[in-house]
């Protein structure tokens, strides 16, 4: 039987993987909605970053803060330093995220949003 601490330091991982997940989608979501919209007459839509990109990235949304979550309240014991770890692994995450992965961009200036 788990005690209450064991029960909401569960809920408070859960919590922060959700965060995580849906911190990570937003972060992507701007740079994805070119291939999404498409240009001109959908000219340039690239639907796969919805079917492998968006998958991805929320699932390393959710395990990166749980992991490091997991790992400090295995090693140091205190929720509030598992927390800040959490976040600070999701900060990293996110602009790991934003700096590598970079969609396909338009092939010229004129298939940009409108005229």
């Amino acid at each position: 039987m788990s005690t209450p601490s064991d029960t909401s330091t569960g809920v408070a991982g859960c919590l922060l993987a959700g965060f995580g997940a849906a911190a990570a989608a937003l972060a992507w979501a701007p740079r994805a909605a070119i291939n999404i919209e498409g240009g001109f007459e959908g000219h340039a839509r690239d639907l796969s970053v919805l079917v492998v990109d968006l998958p991805l990235v929320l699932l390393g949304g959710a395990l990166v803060p749980l992991l490091a979550w997991a790992l400090t309240i295995r090693w140091v014991g205190r929720p509030w330093f598992a927390v800040l770890a959490a976040v600070a692994a999701l900060a990293l995450g996110v602009w790991g995220l934003l700096e590598w992965w970079t969609p396909r961009q338009p092939p010229n200036p004129g298939y940009g949003h409108g005229i």
